[in-house]
């Protein structure tokens, strides 16, 4: 199991925190995520490799955010 953490800008409500959950929930390989509002942290969990960073970022995008870290 591999955890990648990120910081995502520009997210305000629960309905930021779905739309960045559902674009990245839907990348290959990811098992778990949880996505913090508060702190705009983002943990993602995958089971063999390590996440791709450019899909993680290229996800959040699609979701209307960036990611800074």
């Amino acid at each position: 199991m591999t955890t990648s953490t990120y910081t995502v800008t520009g997210m305000t409500c629960e309905h930021c925190v779905r739309s960045v959950s559902e674009e990245v929930g839907a990348i290959e390989g990811v098992t778990d995520l949880q996505v913090d509002l508060a702190t705009g942290s983002l943990t993602v969990t995958t089971a063999d490799a390590p996440v791709d960073d450019a899909a993680v970022r290229d996800a959040v995008a699609e979701a209307g955010y960036s990611v800074t870290s």
